[in-house]
């Protein structure tokens, strides 16, 4: 029998991103992160792939972003000098860059940029384009002479202990306050440490791409002084020539990518006329002459993947050009798959199948992918596009995959209004069906997250204290068109439907689940639907709400992202159809619950704001209804993905401690 998986069992895992490959093809590197509980910190390293084997190419600790310097050697930002450390906590902006060799030795400092670099691409040898974190008063610093910067530098210090905000939104989830910040674009010659801006000083860059001969710097942006539409314009900057130019205004067109292609640049985007904010890009060609914007491909899932777990650290490609074709990670109903974009238009698959492919790379005419296979934790695989042949190429958590008792996820799909919806089970570990068990559903956030046959630490974790846990993908997710995922208005009506339709299926397939015995959580758009399902039925007798929405009102001019999303998923803002608004809010349902509700939330969650967490709990209290909750200082809305290790044990550890409260005997 395999051993009972364990509540920080995640402390072990490895997590995989960034994979690129060399301008010859010949070996590729990737990202490898650790939790480090002792530090309560993440340990990121480089590792090399030739294609068949891998190895540790960093050991320091902290190398994240990386690019090739050329084809045997590695340029990698770190902070190893004591003289760069303390500049920095003076209040100095400055990135430092080292060179590896893949043939081993110890890495070179390279050269020191005087901002706080955020990505960096290779234009020439020692020319090199960034983006960095610019604030509009501060990092012109790097400007400065030494008597001009010490007066900056007093300044910044004299500003930290409170902020003004004259912008909006004036703080990003994960990026604390914005106000006054842009991601600059800059162009840096090494030689002679020279610094020249590409992008206007008030404009926010998006995405860089370079030219095949890399004379032309493309990138997306906006300029704003108070507050940005999110529609982007496109831009050229040549190099040779210092020349900038608009391609494409900003103000029409929501832009996730750009990628120049033969004489023109693919641009996955949307104009967001049909279905809102959550609109799916489709694939334009754009005119870098004219600015003519045509149709070139209609496609209407979703590119990347939205198959959620917390099982992931770190980001990377989901979208590149390679050899005349555009290959892309994309969602179908419950996994992510990779399919490739023709020069004549057409669309087919690649690589298919169930499970998360996270981060591509294409060498060798080969797929290069870190991904979550067969129940797997995330590996690096290689896939033989001419032989359709996958190959396993690290077995990072083979270890814990081979003892523990990963259970599988047994189907559970039902129809609902004529259409098929999708869900599954988690038997708990020891399953007897004469015996009796509690179970928990779990809801996944988004609205466009997906849940998908894919390792989740989090229901392993109950399924092996003996729950079932069953969850679904309700209307309102990613994977089946923008029709499916398109739930305006309709917050808490027909999601709400779905999830007890698929409860009544699974207490229906499993009567050895104890209907008085089942539990309800949930984080994010999840956390919504939990805190809205305790104020619509008693039949759940736990409830763990995580991150979540209680008000649209309150969350309308808190959020970062409240001003836009409430008053395009609810169709209403506080002066217009407020009462919609409130229609909508679990908050006013509150005087209907009886639920025991625990509330997780993180005071540096400015996604959904700590303060809707709390008037749910406060109203609870009001209404005598036991509850709790758990703010955890410094951590944001990826509390439960990315958290510091030590506050994603005790997040998991109140959770679960709250169900057995309610559910065990």
């Amino acid at each position: 029998m395999k051993d009972t998986i364990k509540l920080k069992d995640f402390l072990d895992f490895t997590y995989l991103s960034n994979l690129s490959f060399a301008p010859d093809e010949e070996h590729g590197v990737f990202v490898g992160s650790k939790c480090v509980e002792k530090d309560n910190s993440y340990q990121m390293k480089l590792y090399l792939t030739d294609g068949d084997t891998v190895r540790q190419l960093t050991s320091h600790g902290k190398e994240q972003l990386y690019l090739w310097d050329d084809n045997e050697t590695v340029l990698f930002a770190n902070m190893r000098d004591e003289e760069d450390r303390k500049a920095v906590e003076n209040g100095e902006e400055r990135t430092c860059f080292y060179r590896i060799s893949i043939h081993g030795g110890e890495a070179v400092k390279a050269f020191t940029i005087p901002l706080q670099v955020t990505s960096i691409k290779k234009a020439a040898d020692g020319e090199y384009v960034f983006c960095a974190d610019y604030h509009l008063e501060y990092s012109r610093m790097y400007q400065m002479n030494a008597d001009e910067k010490e007066k900056i530098l007093q300044e910044k210090k004299d500003m930290q202990d409170y902020e003004v905000l004259d912008e909006l939104p004036f703080y990003g989830n994960g990026m604390g306050y914005t106000n006054k910040k842009r991601n600059s674009l800059f162009l840096y010659c090494e030689h002679d440490e020279d610094i020249v801006r590409i992008s206007e000083e008030t404009c926010n860059v998006y995405d860089v791409e370079l030219s095949d001969n890399h004379e032309i710097v493309y990138y997306t942006g906006e300029s704003y002084a108070c507050k940005p539409i999110n529609k982007e314009g496109v831009y050229a900057y040549y190099r040779n020539t210092g020349e900038h130019r608009e391609i494409l205004p900003a103000g029409q067109w929501s832009i996730g990518k750009i990628l120049p292609w033969k004489d023109n640049i693919m641009m996955l985007a949307s104009e967001q006329k049909r279905y809102g904010l959550n609109e799916n890009g489709m694939f334009y060609q754009l005119n870098p002459k004219s600015g003519a914007v045509e149709l070139f491909a209609s496609y209407e899932d979703a590119v990347g993947s939205s198959v959620g777990s917390d099982c992931r650290y770190g980001g990377g490609k989901s979208i590149c050009l390679y050899k005349d074709t555009v290959y892309f990670i994309t969602t179908l109903f419950n996994r992510s798959s990779v399919y490739a974009l023709h020069s004549d238009g057409s669309i087919t698959p690649v690589y298919d199948r169930e499970g998360s492919v996270d981060v591509i790379a294409l060498a060798k005419d080969r797929l290069y992918f870190a991904g979550m296979q067969d129940m797997r934790l995330q590996e690096l695989y290689s896939y033989d596009m001419h032989g359709k042949s996958c190959r396993q190429l690290t077995g990072f958590n083979e270890e814990f995959y081979a003892e523990k008792d990963i259970r599988p996820c047994v189907s559970c799909n039902f129809t609902q209004d004529g259409m098929e919806l999708y869900g599954w089970v988690l038997e708990p570990k020891g399953y007897d069906p004469k015996k009796s068990y509690p179970a928990i559903l779990d809801i996944h956030g988004g609205p466009k997250t997906v849940y998908g046959e894919v390792y989740y630490h989090e229901m392993q974790v109950w399924a092996n204290q003996g729950y079932f846990v069953f969850f679904m993908n309700p209307r309102g997710g990613d994977g089946r068109g923008n029709s499916f995922a398109d739930i305006r208005g309709k917050y808490g009506t027909i999601d709400y439907e779905d999830l007890m339709k698929f409860t009544d299926e699974v207490l229906k397939k499993y009567p050895a689940i104890d209907t008085a015995r089942v539990g309800v959580t949930g984080g994010s758009y999840g956390g919504f639907m939990t805190n809205w399902i305790i104020g619509h039925t008693d039949r759940f007798k736990a409830a763990a709400s995580q991150r979540s929405i209680s008000n649209w009102i309150s969350f309308a001019h808190t959020s970062d992202i409240g001003e836009m999303f409430g008053a395009d998923q609810q169709g209403a803002d506080t002066w217009k159809n407020v009462d919609k608004l409130w229609w909508h809010s679990p908050l006013k349902y509150v005087n209907q619950c009886t639920t025991p509700t625990l509330f997780i939330h993180s005071d540096e969650d400015f996604r959904c704001p700590y303060s809707e967490g709390m008037q749910m709990y406060s109203a609870l209290c009001e209404h005598g209804v036991a509850t709790r909750l758990c703010m955890f200082k410094g951590e944001n809305h990826e509390l439960s993905r990315s958290g510091k290790p030590r506050h994603r044990v005790k997040r998991l550890k109140e959770i679960t401690t709250w169900m057995d409260t309610y559910l065990k005997d």
